[in-house]
């Protein structure tokens, strides 16, 4: 509902970046302006903490050059509610009119880019349309994951009716904002061997946790390690954009770590951890000290269990090296993929018009059943068939047969034989928690660790966090759950089975959105104040959503569900077209405008 209402005089708006004394304050405070490089030696063998020398930026809101002024709109031209995108020359800001007041912020998400102009605007904050993050409009920050940065906040100003933008050239173009953290105090006092925090895993739930605790002012060490060769990435990319080299999929560009004072330990392997001494043992015989613990290593993808799983040309992709190599083999190749997981049907969806064949086996009868119901499982499997990918359903493997070395064909236990010159195995994954067995760490039947609500242990001093974690959900009344979820591992939320499916819009066009209910039980207070009795009613409501082509209906459902509101299953017809819900028979409109 952007645009112009009427055609008044012009007025001009200014908005201009600033920081707050009280950040620039922080900045200036750095007890270590740069640090160097660090190296140990284990067993002779030199190993390079990922820190080098780099200088600090500086403030580049102080560089009269770095500023661009533009005109944009009539203050009239918003009405409460509203958002628009304004182009300033060099760059986009996103303008927000809420109560009456006027706030500017970047005009993309930081996390993959969405438009935050097709978001939702409600109670301060906007929600990304697609992944549905969450960000202040008064400040930008982050209030909902996934993603790492903030919002880059632009200062408006109307002064006699004339409205200008004024704005960093740098925030316009990044369109992204990094909190203030604070920086170790010194890192040549410490030992090697020793740290304040030990994290392993260097995933988002470990980079979060390094990240946060920098925000929160923490100055001592801390130090990640992990088995990969790479700097923290985006792993869900591997499988979206399989292509992609390290750097560029990067969670943060190794001058961060450098900056911050996160060290990082790469293609380095906990063996065990002694809680009562408080050591890591690393694979090579490498030990180091910690007062604090957390430990967010994630799963391990499952393998095959059929005769010639080993064979060169079989992959479970894992890392950047493992995506890269599966695209060049696949060229005009013959693929099949076992497993119609998330990760096996966006790895079919890259290759398909890369691959001279695509095939998908898959034990289930339809795709995406357990986490969609049948319906839409069938819809995005009628949109893959369209696209070439042929699928094998309700079977399994039983052989990889090889050529001169060389996986040549998957043979299926329905007897069907598929060419093959390259397998993706995508059959699930278990908890990366094994060498934590004689740790006297408390795991689950399934290999989970369990946590409390504030992600501790049993052993006091040692956390864990992400993929391989089990804790308890305050929504669904402290049940232990896991759910392996990249926005889980930033902020850890749940959404539990559903019993229908209520679809809007149309399945063969591929622009819809499913409503999964659930039967569920409430306490309702009847009666006076001074006279009153509680009842048990049932009803069916919505649990969970999913769509396609038809944003932002997803962050809008997100928004009610936020807030602590419901919607019923006989009200998501009402909602979807007018955004109305029902609550305890009271009817309300939620402010879907923008």
């Amino acid at each position: 509902m952007g645009g112009c209402f009427s055609k008044p005089k012009p007025v001009e708006v200014k908005i201009e970046v600033v920081i707050p004394e009280k950040e620039r304050s922080k900045e200036e405070m750095s007890p270590n302006g740069k640090a160097s490089p660090l190296i140990y030696k284990v067993n002779g063998t030199a190993r390079h903490y990922h820190l080098e020398e780099h200088p600090i930026a500086s403030n580049p809101y102080h560089n009269p050059k770095d500023v661009v002024e533009a005109s944009v709109c009539h203050v009239k031209d918003l009405e409460n509610g509203q958002m628009r995108e304004v182009d300033l020359g060099c760059g986009k800001a996103l303008l927000i009119k809420e109560s009456g007041e006027f706030h500017a912020v970047g005009h993309k998400c930081p996390h993959y880019g969405a438009p935050l102009v097709k978001g939702v605007l409600s109670r301060g904050r906007v929600r990304c349309p697609w992944h549905g993050a969450c960000f202040s409009i008064s400040t930008g920050d982050i209030e909902d994951f996934p993603g790492l940065d903030s919002l880059p906040r632009f200062q408006v100003k109307i002064e006699k009716e004339k409205v200008y933008i004024r704005a960093s050239k740098q925030a316009l173009q990044t369109q992204r904002r990094t909190k203030m953290m604070a920086k170790c105090i010194s890192l040549s006092n410490y030992n090697l061997s020793s740290t304040n925090v030990l994290i392993i895993g260097a995933g988002a739930a470990g980079l979060v946790c390094a990240e946060t605790l920098r925000q929160e002012g923490f100055s001592d060490r801390i130090v990640m390690c992990t088995m990969d060769r790479h700097l923290p990435y985006d792993r869900p990319k591997l499988s979206k954009s399989m292509d992609s080299h390290p750097e560029q999929i990067a969670l943060r560009p190794k001058e961060f770590f450098c900056t911050y004072d996160i060290e990082v330990l790469t293609e380095m392997q906990v063996a065990a951890v002694d809680v009562k001494s408080k050591i890591a043992v690393f694979k090579d015989g490498f030990k180091m000290e910690y007062n604090k613990l957390l430990i967010a290593t994630g799963n391990t993808p499952k393998t095959l269990s059929c005769k010639g799983k080993e064979m060169e040309n079989v992959f479970n992709i894992r890392t950047p090296e493992d995506a890269n190599r599966v695209v060049k083999l696949a060229t005009s190749k013959n693929v099949v993929i076992v497993g119609a997981s998330f990760l096996g049907m966006e790895v079919a969806a890259y290759l398909a018009e890369r691959a001279h064949s695509v095939s998908l086996v898959e034990l289930e009868h339809v795709p995406f059943k357990k986490f969609f119901g049948e319906r839409v499982g069938r819809a995005v499997m009628k949109m893959f068939e369209n696209n070439r990918v042929k699928f094998y359903m309700q079977t399994e493997v039983s052989e990889l047969r090889e050529q001169e070395g060389k996986l040549k064909e998957v043979v299926l236990k329905s007897g069907k034989v598929l060419r093959a010159d390259v397998c993706v195995v995508g059959v699930g994954a278990v908890p990366a928690t094994g060498f934590l067995k004689q740790s006297g760490i408390n795991i689950d039947s399934k290999g989970f660790i369990v946590v409390n609500k504030m992600m501790q242990t049993n052993i006091p001093g040692v956390f864990a966090a992400g993929d391989a974690v089990t804790f308890p959900l305050a929504l669904r009344n402290n049940k232990k759950v896991n759910v392996p979820h990249w926005q889980m591992a930033h902020m850890h939320g749940h959404g539990e089975g559903f019993d229908d499916v209520v679809i809007q819009g149309d399945l063969d066009e591929l622009k819809f959105v499913a409503f999964y209910t659930k039967r569920v039980s409430r306490s309702w207070r009847v009666g006076t104040r001074t006279a009153f009795h509680a009842e048990i009613r049932r009803s069916d409501e919505v649990v969970a959503v999913a769509s396609m082509n038809y944003d932002p209906i997803v962050s809008k459902v997100a928004e009610v569900l936020a807030a602590g509101r419901t919607i019923r299953k006989r009200d998501v017809e009402l909602f979807v077209r007018h955004g109305k819900y029902v609550r305890f028979g009271v009817l309300s409109v939620l402010d879907v405008r923008g």
